[in-house]
């Protein structure tokens, strides 16, 4: 068994990965975190080590977040940057355990960063597999807003109707009050299962911030990154994330691009998915919906997830003529 937790340098930051195997030999599934600046190894490394049984699996703080928080230049929190810095951890990953290519999946902000990725980089990426897919900011967050001040109203819940109405509809992505305003947005988005209708999920810091702190995947120094990261990279990000449109920008891929997604995702809304999906171009490609899932059908409906994610994989080794 390997299990190594250390800092590389990724466009000239140091930052940190978790890398687990049982044998190097099995193909490397790079995981890419959600939020921005939201980390998810305790969640990879706590609930879903039973891939250990198909892959190497690696987890990743992007920059500016966790353990990958200091010494981060505030200029440097980009889309382009954290797109070279994962290209970059390919790279690494590919040499390290000797791979010609490698698998990527990504969640919410995750997906996205996927995307990118493979646009710009697809050489050495065996298959990106996206979840709580983004697809147009824009009109992701008006579908999001409008289904939270619906289902409020729907609930007779006065206080959260107030406390929406005051934030104001978005605009172009970006809501009044830029990162509290989307913060108020996002937990009433949960309360109301628009994260997810599994039991648990209704408390933005239970369902988030607990797990964090319970896993013991994080030393103080990487909490205290969390902590002081996650607002500072969201706050700087967003903006630029608001101009995301995959429709108009993203349509052709050189590499496999599969979807798992959560048909009752109300946070990046799945009615979105279905029409760019349509547009893709790519090597291979497959929208899968997972019809009791929201926002995370890997937490949601795992068994389910991760079995069609080790077919999809094992079928790409089986026609790669490349070392995964």
């Amino acid at each position: 068994m390997i299990d190594v937790k250390e800092k590389i340098l990724l466009g000239g930051v140091k930052q940190k990965i978790h890398y687990v195997t049982e044998d190097p030999k099995k193909p490397v599934l790079l995981f890419l975190h959600g939020g921005p600046g939201v980390c998810n190894r305790h969640d990879i490394m706590m609930k879903h080590r039973d891939l250990l049984d198909t892959f190497t699996i690696v987890t990743w703080d992007q920059r500016g977040t966790g353990g990958s928080y200091y010494g981060v230049p505030e200029d440097t929190l980009t889309i382009e940057r954290i797109t070279d810095d994962a290209a970059e951890l390919v790279d690494w990953l590919c040499r390290r355990f000797s791979k010609d290519k490698i698998f990527v999946i990504g969640g919410s902000w995750g997906s996205e960063l996927g995307v990118w990725l493979i646009k710009r980089y697809p050489e050495k990426i065996a298959a990106l597999f996206g979840f709580g897919q983004v697809v147009d900011i824009a009109r992701n967050e008006e579908i999001s807003y409008d289904y939270t001040l619906r289902s409020a109203k729907e609930a007779g819940d006065e206080d959260a109707v107030k406390k929406l109405e005051e934030v104001g509809p978005p605009v172009k992505g970006q809501y009044k009050g830029s990162f509290s305003g989307m913060m108020v947005q996002r937990r009433l988005m949960m309360k109301y299962g628009g994260y997810s209708k599994q039991s648990g999920k209704d408390n933005y810091f239970n369902a988030m911030v607990v797990p964090m702190l319970k896993s013991g995947e994080y030393s103080v120094s990487d909490i205290l990154g969390l902590i002081l990261g996650y607002s500072k990279v969201l706050k700087k990000m967003w903006p630029e994330l608001g101009a995301t449109c995959f429709p108009e920008t993203c349509t052709s891929f050189d590499t496999r691009f599969y979807i798992f997604d959560g048909r009752l995702d109300m946070n990046t809304p799945s009615e979105l998915v279905q029409a760019w999906y349509d547009t893709i171009e790519a090597s291979d490609k497959d929208l899968i919906w997972f019809e009791n899932s929201g926002h995370n059908p890997m937490g949601d409906e795992p068994e389910k997830f991760k079995k069609l994610l080790r077919e999809k994989a094992l079928k790409v080794v089986s026609e790669e003529n490349c070392v995964i």
